[in-house]
């Protein structure tokens, strides 16, 4: 018995898919045992939006027949005849298996050859039409009769005039329609690319530049000057496969664009896939005849092909064959003007598909905005990726607040949107700088919209907010807030981090809380602090660890700890914790990022540090600052004596400051200890327990500090040990725990009751 075989679903498109699916539904409904020509015959008559049932429709038309009638005799036809069933089925959408008949396999055969001869790797509904209309089919006659042959439908498939591409798009032709988006030109790598399309040998261009930088806008922009008949004389056409074709079959799709790119150009999006060999290509099933396109010595089309630094180092400049007969051209990113000329250049077509009005402060400040603080994009990429996000935000609150906003909100022609058919609805919506502020907030986590009052009103109170969690230490949070309040108005150097500082003082002293509560205070989450403990790196090969490791090393795709964090999200408090042990690498790396603001990761990304608050902190003198016997001054003097012994001075320079901590006194070490109580309760609460520790057990608690020197640490190990600990035991005593619990202290020590 021969076994069954199913239809690839791949080697349809979405329409022929529904038409067969209609078929199957129509095959139950008329009682039949095997899918048959005529009944998805009747199924592409019933589908309006098809490509088949225009050609019927146009050929009705032009030769004086009914559809209606043709559907009517599909249906006579239909009753009257059973198929002859083939070992071959269909897969529905809902997963039902249907048996078509010997004929069908014939039809879809014969589509197949159809959609290969016209150029697509997909059967369309005119192609599976055209297969209908053959003789030997049994719907040809049906069809033949009313003048539907197969020399007038490929006539309507030559001329273009029913069908559409799905497997290529021409984008001169496209141009020449008007299809393609208004662009702007960058006259410079125009010409270059130009002059080397000109070349009498290897004309091929790899275009290499960042994703984002305008690569297949400028192989676009080239179709658009074709289309005005400005281009190079001998190109008429620039050929894109689509993405969909290159998954389903990428051997095919190649074999077919490089034949419709005869006389032109084959456009091929990041053309390293196809390269590397079956270990590395992405497609190397058509990467044999990506390459004989490159040595057809003017047989075949000119390639041009797009690629990242990186990739063209790996994969393409190995690759001789290649390497040898493609001439590379650089895309840079856009500067600033050239960008906002660009996007003056798109804002018609954003204003048509987002029905809005877009201000010319917008572009300029989506711009500015997304060179400073998009990271992961150059311009002018990034820009428009603000834009969208800008134009969807105000869209889809367009029913809240834009529709009760100021007159801004109103276009300057009487502030009113017109519908299709001319009739005015209301106040048209517009796009202002501030609302590109707020997307790229959203984007970024970056503050970058005005300052509201009350926000004026926490950054005025910002010292007093971080003294309520960092005891003792005034002198480091004034300069800590100076710092992050001046780049808060627009006072900094926009390519410096917010500020510099290095934290000097003994252990415990609150360096690493003031990190956390600067984490807190801006982002209301010390999930926002990026800690580094600079033990981890002391060796040479650690700094793989913190920037990523270079192409070709083990794990280089992992990226690194510090530059994937940064380029995530780039606002960030920034803590090199004991600076003094990370090795000498680390800190020639860490003079880079305080004074320009960014750092090369292995990947070749940079991430911007411009928006961070970088805090070292080391104990370097901190026996001198711990030493009662010296006083402030000369404490200070001798423990920037170790600084400057330690630190080259191009380092010591680049800092904004170096902050001394002072040794707690027993008064802050009281309130500290009043902090951290507050933080068992607040435990204790969440477990149902209300704690009360009373005055008496707190200097019991105090009086058992006996290593002042270290700090605050030694009180949090009394509370646990004497506290915590405790309080578990007592817990553990009673058959139903307390609503309340109080601690006391007699002369035995601390006392817990109920």
């Amino acid at each position: 018995m021969t076994a069954m075989t199913t239809l690839n679903p791949d080697l349809l498109d979405s329409n022929t898919r529904a038409a067969l699916n209609r078929a199957s539904d129509l095959m139950r409904q008329f009682g039949k045992p095997v899918l048959m020509p005529e009944l998805v015959l009747l199924a592409l008559l019933r589908m309006p939006h098809a490509t088949a049932y225009r050609a019927v429709a146009h050929l009705a038309s032009s030769r004086g027949f009914s559809v209606a009638d043709l559907e009517k005799e599909v249906e006579a036809q239909i009753r009257s005849r059973t198929g002859r069933a083939a070992n071959f089925n269909y897969l529905t959408d809902q997963n039902s298996t249907v048996q078509m008949s010997d004929e069908m396999v014939i039809a879809l055969d014969e589509a197949r050859s159809i959609a290969l001869a016209s150029g697509e790797i997909y059967i369309a509904t005119e192609h599976l039409l055209g297969a209908l209309s053959q003789a030997g089919v049994s719907t040809a006659g049906l069809l033949q009769r009313k003048g539907v042959t197969p020399t007038a439908l490929a006539s309507l498939i030559v001329d273009g005039i029913v069908s559409k591409r799905t497997t290529t798009t021409d984008w001169v032709q496209q141009a020449q329609q008007g299809q393609l988006p208004p662009l702007y030109y960058r006259e410079n790598l125009l010409r270059d690319l130009v002059t080397l399309l000109a070349l009498a040998h290897d004309p091929h261009v790899i275009l290499v530049g960042e994703p984002g930088s305008g690569r297949r806008s400028l192989a676009q922009s080239l179709a658009l000057m074709i289309a005005e008949g400005k281009g190079p004389a001998h190109i008429k056409k620039i050929i894109e496969v689509s993405d969909a074709a290159w998954l389903d079959n990428p051997m095919l799709a190649m074999q077919v664009a490089l034949r419709q790119a005869e006389n032109g150009i084959l456009f091929i999006a990041n053309i390293q896939r196809f390269l590397g060999g079956q270990s590395r290509a992405d497609l190397p099933q058509a990467g044999k005849d990506l390459q004989k396109a490159f040595v057809s010595d003017g047989a075949g089309p000119i390639i041009i092909g797009t690629t990242t630094d990186t990739d063209y180092t790996e994969r393409i400049k190995p690759n001789a064959t290649i390497a040898g007969r493609a001439h590379v051209l650089r895309v840079p990113p856009a500067t600033p003007d050239e960008c906002h000329k660009m996007l003056a250049t798109l804002r018609p077509q954003f204003e048509r598909n987002y029905s809005m009005v877009i201000a010319d402060d917008a572009l300029q400040t989506a711009t500015t905005l997304a060179a400073r603080y998009v990271g992961g994009a150059p311009l002018p990429g990034s820009a428009v990726q603000v834009l969208h996000r800008a134009c969807a935000a105000v869209r889809a609150t367009a029913n809240e607040k834009h529709q009760t906003a100021d007159d801004r909100r109103q276009t300057a022609a009487g502030g009113f949107q017109s519908t299709d058919d001319g009739s005015q609805t209301g106040p048209a919506l517009t796009l202002d700088a501030e609302d590109v502020m707020f997307a790229v907030s959203l984007m970024t986590g970056i503050p970058v919209t005005k300052l509201g009052a009350d926000e004026r009103g926490r950054y005025a109170q910002m010292a007093q907010a971080l003294q309520q969690r960092v005891i003792g230490q005034d002198e480091a949070i004034q300069a800590v807030s100076r710092a992050v309040k001046s780049a808060r108005v627009g006072l900094k150097d926009p390519k410096r981090p917010i500020g510099s500082f290095l934290f000097l003082g003994p252990s415990g002293v609150g360096k690493t809380e003031l990190a956390k509560a600067l984490a807190e205070f801006l982002f209301g989450s010390e999930d926002n602090l990026v800690a580094l403990d600079m033990s981890e790196y002391q060796k040479d090969d650690t700094i793989n660890r913190l920037i990523g490791a270079p192409p070709g090393y083990i794990g280089f795709e992992g990226g690194g700890q510090l530059t994937d964090r940064i380029l995530k999200s780039p606002y960030a408090v920034v803590l090199f914790d004991e600076v003094e042990k990370a090795h000498p690498r680390i800190l020639d790396i860490l003079l880079q990022v305080m004074e320009e603001g960014r750092l090369t990761d292995g990947q070749g990304r940079v991430a911007n540090f411009a928006e961070t608050v970088i805090l070292l902190t080391s104990n370097l003198g901190a026996q001198y600052l711990n030493d009662a016997g010296l006083s402030a001054a000369e404490a200070r003097e001798l423990a920037m004596a170790d600084v400057r012994s330690f630190f080259r001075p191009e380092f010591i320079n680049r800092l904004d400051e170096i902050v001394m901590f002072n040794t707690l006194s027993p008064d802050s070490l009281r309130r500290i200890l009043d902090l951290m109580i507050k933080k068992e309760a607040k435990l204790a609460q969440e477990r149902g327990i209300t704690l009360e520790i009373l005055p008496a057990a707190r200097a019991w608690m105090l009086a058992q500090n006996n290593e002042p020197h270290l700090g605050a640490r030694p009180l949090r190990r009394i509370l646990q040990r004497s506290v915590r600990e405790r309080l578990a035991d007592y817990l553990l005593t009673l058959d139903t725990p307390p609503a309340r619990v109080v601690v006391d202290a007699d002369a035995s020590g601390l006392v817990y009751r109920s």
